[in-house]
């Protein structure tokens, strides 16, 4: 390889604590030195650049099962006790492959409309003029517990037909199944998360199968009821494939718009000529918010598995090897994006990785894309002197859904 690997490129820890305070500076070494990484904290592959990864997204070799992988690190007795928890993720479209995918996607699209998407832009104004009322005469708040949480929440629960009294159980079930889909490493605490993860996600799952009852007797104009009605040739979705779908569309909805607003309002705060600029020229708060995506993306990395032996930069990748696509690393390849470590609102041609691409393309993009530049930009609008109250602000411990514990700002 032309590449020269030291020892310590190799032994560098994409999954470790230096990782989870700043992956960028060590996304920048390994994807110069070792583009195609084993991770052996993990046991994954990880593809590190722009091009190499936006060629195998779509390659047909690798599945999107790889929850079958991951769960092959429990015992016997353990795949029994949370079969329930893999039962129901492996319903999921995101955890799917075709035929089943190519199914239950097209069924889905059909009801998850862009119309649907585009008639909740004035509700989502409303919700965070109605959110940011409550705090602008105090001075301060928390980006995160005060906007950048509730919203999607809500969000989400208005489309899925949810009432939004119901809001602080929906987060907190949100967060426990997130949580539990990281519980495969085999540690004691793992094991912990797994045991919360599948107590929420079963404890929702009912949740949905009474709302579906109701609906079914009194129908309503919302993404669960079009969920339950929809038909494609004959063939519509079992009630697990509905319920295990939005399960995954009420946390995947949470976790990522939380963090895209959360990500991206600090990364505004840090680089205030920016935020300068967008709120001189508001018009630019589409590209703002893409190249917020690219910046500091939501979404690090996705897994997928290896159905046969493919090889890879001079690496072989074996049959049944997960191998990680590193979207953080991707959006800052230097052969892809001029200035890739530097935050620029206004970069044109920004196709960055955040969203994924091929079939798997992320289902709530267009709605993400109404989200945050109605959060961050009537933020910035109605607190034009944001600062921010720290200096040392605290991440979630996850490289998967990559956000923040809290975001005080004062104004």
């Amino acid at each position: 390889m032309a590449e020269n690997i030291t020892q310590s490129i190799l032994d560098i820890n994409l999954k470790g604590p230096e990782a989870a305070l700043d992956p960028y500076p060590l996304y920048d070494q390994v994807r110069t030195h070792d583009p195609v990484h084993w991770n052996q904290a993990d046991n994954t592959w990880y593809v590190m650049r722009y091009a190499d990864l936006m060629t195998i997204i779509r390659d047909d070799r690798l599945s999107s099962e790889r929850f079958k992988t991951m769960v092959m690190s429990l015992s016997e007795e353990e795949k029994k006790r949370y079969s329930p928890f893999i039962e129901s993720v492996l319903s999921w479209i995101l955890m799917s492959d075709p035929p089943a995918h190519t199914r239950i996607r097209s069924l889905v699209n059909k009801a998850f409309t862009p119309r649907m998407i585009e008639n909740m832009r004035t509700r989502i104004q409303t919700l965070v003029d109605g959110m940011l009322d409550k705090v602008q005469g105090n001075g301060r708040m928390d980006v995160i517990a005060d906007l950048a949480v509730p919203l999607p929440g809500i969000v989400i629960s208005d489309m899925l037909g949810v009432p939004e009294e119901g809001q602080p159980q929906f987060k907190k079930w949100s967060n426990d199944i997130a949580r539990g889909l990281e519980g495969f490493d085999g540690t004691v605490s793992a094991i912990e998360r797994l045991d919360m993860g599948q107590k929420s996600l079963l404890e929702l799952s009912d949740y949905f199968r009474g709302i579906i009852k109701n609906l079914k007797e009194q129908p309503k104009d919302n993404l669960l009821n079009s969920l339950v009605e929809v038909e494609e040739a004959g063939d519509r979705l079992t009630e697990q494939e509905i319920v295990a779908n939005c399960v995954m569309i009420m946390f995947a909805g949470n976790e990522t718009t939380t963090n895209l607003i959360g990500n991206g309002i600090l990364a505004l705060l840090q680089n205030p000529e920016q935020k300068q600029l967008l709120q001189e020229d508001s018009g630019l708060i589409g590209s703002a918010v893409e190249e917020l995506l690219r910046f500091d993306p939501p979404i690090q990395k996705t897994r997928r598995t290896a159905k046969v032996d493919i090889d890879l930069r001079g690496k072989t990748i074996r049959a049944g090897d997960l191998i990680a696509m590193c979207y953080g690393s991707a959006n800052r390849d230097p052969e892809q994006f001029e200035e890739p470590n530097r935050l620029d609102i206004t970069r044109i041609d920004n196709r960055h990785a955040s969203f994924a691409q091929g079939i798997h393309y992320c289902l709530g993009a267009a709605l993400a894309r109404i989200e945050g530049p109605i959060a961050m930009g009537t933020l910035l609008s109605r607190m034009p002197g944001l600062k921010l109250e720290t200096n040392e602000v605290e991440r979630n411990p996850s490289l998967v859904f990559w956000g923040l514990k809290a975001l005080p700002v004062s104004f």
